[in-house]
């Protein structure tokens, strides 16, 4: 790790005084706010020397920045418990001194969606839903800035609503009746058209480190290809190549059907299929290889490449395939199977889905009636947890231990065990619904058949890393004609300023002196593994990753590609939020290393099974890293306890 006090670190500016607050519980809060207690509420857990940070007057998770997503202290007591160590040092299991009609083990949208449906049908039920993050959501996390009296959001997980497969009537009711309506609000609250009416566009930054010079290229779509990459640092071999993929053009498949060239594609990676049925230089895998990376993690050379052709991914034109499914989650060529989902993006991304369930879960939390007053809604946290309240939300509750009350064939209910601030806590219930990560569920419930527990470690979930950068202006940008960037060697794979939505009371940027929030991604892998392999090779990258590298990556690429523009990053970055997710968005299944399992006997169908009175509830259960997929599965897990 490069000194902070080297002169390259002082010009990106390592040393200014930018919000980098990842804390709740200590200084952040400061005495002041924990003076100010709970108006005489003491919370059911402890004492009132032992308040909870969400408890007190002025905490707020969605202004903290520096590192979040899976932060830390939202995971130590899960990862000791999967090596073994936790109940050696954890001290005796109290006594339950709590009892509910459920227990949902996560608060993120299936675990608050189990709530909902479980509360629809018992309407007097007593809930308590235990998230180890500091926020409830999940993966659905909002990232919120003011500057000066503007408020400006951008979602730290879940991007929008958007799936493949059109809405299911259970989760197409449950955001209607939340008060979405997708289609009116994409066509009266987002302006598509704001950037490009700027002159501005999708650009390709090329890194010395890869290409031998530092260049960006503007008008990807806008542009020919060849043109756009005349001053591109290629050969002029792989610059033919590279517009050849773009243009669709050299695929040959001679004496195949249509099924047989994409039984072919599932085959072989989208890699391969350049090389050996295009043909390319070499040198074009290196443009193309992180081009993947934004859609599933990974690169060119573990996404198959009937995957690449369903998505919209150029190189296929030449084949002339028929519309038709591709294998994960149906989609088809140039668009989706069955039309796909309606498409909206909240300008905190899903968390408005999810803080609509806690309003709707727990009055008092959030004011206001409609999805699009919620957006600048302020949160009460100190509600959450409120003695009386038939739904309860418990934040940094990290769930150690369930388990049935005898046998589960005759169960009578669950016992759950989580531990808090150092502290050990037990509550009961008639019904508990797991809805948390998949590969965590065999060290809570050891019972669980082997079977299923093997089932369950199967899906291994994509890492990623969703950054909100908070910039002075974004001239440089406007001068350089681009608001959006992919850079095909880059820590960062892309970037692109906020989308420009307003909604209800919530005002985007109007010009290019205005304060404004960059998006930034990057998705750990180790290319020539399995995806799952990749997946955990990326996942212990980013536990080993500390924020001050994240932001010195940051400073440096956007100081070399925008530079040019006038950009400084000493100067122009006041605020930095990394969401760093090691478990981030649910695996889907690949035709290149996955076999196609009979009905019932995929993974994780056979790892959802009801236990006793536990149910699991998640988009994991559902193979499918998407909203719609995690309310379903909400769900199928409520009804799977309740018809037992």
């Amino acid at each position: 790790m490069a000194d902070r006090k080297s002169p390259r670190d002082h010009d990106l500016g390592m040393d200014r005084p930018i919000e980098r607050r990842d804390f709740l519980g200590g200084t952040l809060l400061g005495a002041a706010a924990m003076a100010a207690g709970l108006g005489g509420f003491a919370p059911a857990w402890g004492s009132a020397a032992h308040v909870a940070p969400q408890d007190t007057a002025g905490y707020y998770p969605p202004r903290l920045n520096g590192l979040r997503g899976s932060h830390p202290g939202s995971f130590e007591a899960a990862h000791s418990l999967r090596d073994g160590d936790f109940w050696a040092a954890a001290g005796k299991t109290p006594a339950p001194r709590e009892a509910y009609d459920l227990v949902v083990v996560g608060g993120g949208i299936s675990g608050l969606s189990a709530a909902y449906f479980f509360r629809q049908q018992k309407p007097g039920a007593r809930i308590l839903i235990l998230e180890n993050h500091d926020d409830f959501g999940g993966h659905a996390k909002r990232n919120e800035y003011l500057f000066g009296q503007r408020l400006s959001l951008m979602n730290g997980g879940t991007l929008e609503i958007d799936s493949p497969y059109p809405y299911s009537k259970v989760a197409d009711g449950l955001i209607r009746t939340l008060g979405i309506d997708p289609l009116a609000l994409q066509a009266t609250c987002t302006n598509d058209d704001f950037y490009p009416s700027h002159g501005m566009g999708t650009g390709i930054f090329f890194q010395r480190e890869a290409f031998g010079s530092d260049r960006l290229v503007v008008g990807l779509g806008k542009k020919p290809v060849d043109e756009l990459l005349k001053a591109a640092p290629l050969s002029d071999k792989v610059k033919q190549d590279v517009a050849r993929v773009f243009g669709g053009k050299g695929a040959a498949m001679p004496g195949l059907t249509d099924a047989q060239k994409k039984d072919k594609l599932s085959r072989i990676s989208y890699g391969q299929y350049m090389l050996q049925v295009l043909g390319v230089d070499p040198g074009v895998l290196t443009v193309f290889q992180q081009f993947t990376h934004d859609e599933w993690g990974v690169g060119i050379d573990a996404v198959p490449a009937l995957d690449a052709w369903g998505f919209g991914f150029p190189g296929f034109d030449d084949l002339h395939l028929k519309p038709g499914r591709a294998p994960r989650m149906g989609y088809t060529g140039g668009g989706y199977a069955d039309g796909g989902s309606y498409k909206f993006h909240f300008p905190d991304g899903n968390a408005t889905i999810a803080r609509l369930l806690v309003r709707d879960l727990v009055p008092g939390v959030l004011p206001g009636h409609s999805a699009a007053d919620i957006v600048t809604a302020p949160a009460d946290y100190t509600q959450l947890d409120r003695p009386g309240n038939p739904v309860r939300i418990r934040l940094s509750s990290i769930v150690v231990g369930v388990r049935n009350t005898g046998t589960a064939e005759q169960s009578q209910g669950a016992d759950i065990v989580y531990t808090r601030f150092g502290q050990l806590h037990q509550v009961s219930a008639g019904q508990c619904v797991l809805a948390c990560w998949n590969m965590m569920i065999p060290y809570l419930c050891p019972t669980l058949p082997a079977p299923q527990k093997e089932a369950l470690h199967y899906l291994v979930k994509t890492p990623l890393v969703y950054t909100s950068v908070a910039l002075r202006n974004w001239r440089a940008f406007k001068k350089l004609g681009v608001s959006a960037m992919y850079s095909p060697a880059g820590y960062w794979v892309s970037m692109r300023l906020n989308p420009v939505t307003n909604i209800g009371g919530y005002r985007s940027v109007a010009g290019p002196d205005d304060p404004v929030l960059l998006f930034m991604v990057r998705t750990p892998c180790q290319p020539g593994l399995d995806e799952r392999a990749q997946n955990r090779a990326g996942r212990a990258e980013l536990l080993a990753t500390s924020f001050e590298t994240f932001e010195r990556n940051i400073r440096d690429q956007l100081g070399r590609a925008l530079g040019p523009g006038g950009f400084d990053p000493a100067h122009d970055i006041t605020a930095i939020t990394v969401n760093r997710w090691p478990h981030g968005y649910a695996y889907e299944y690949n035709s290149l290393f996955d076999p196609d399992w009979a009905p019932g006997q995929a993974p994780n169908e056979i790892g959802r099974a009801r236990f006793g009175r536990i149910a699991i509830a998640n988009s994991d259960s559902g193979a499918g890293a998407y909203t719609s997929v995690a309310i379903d599965q909400a769900y199928r897990a409520v009804n799977d306890l309740l018809s037992a």
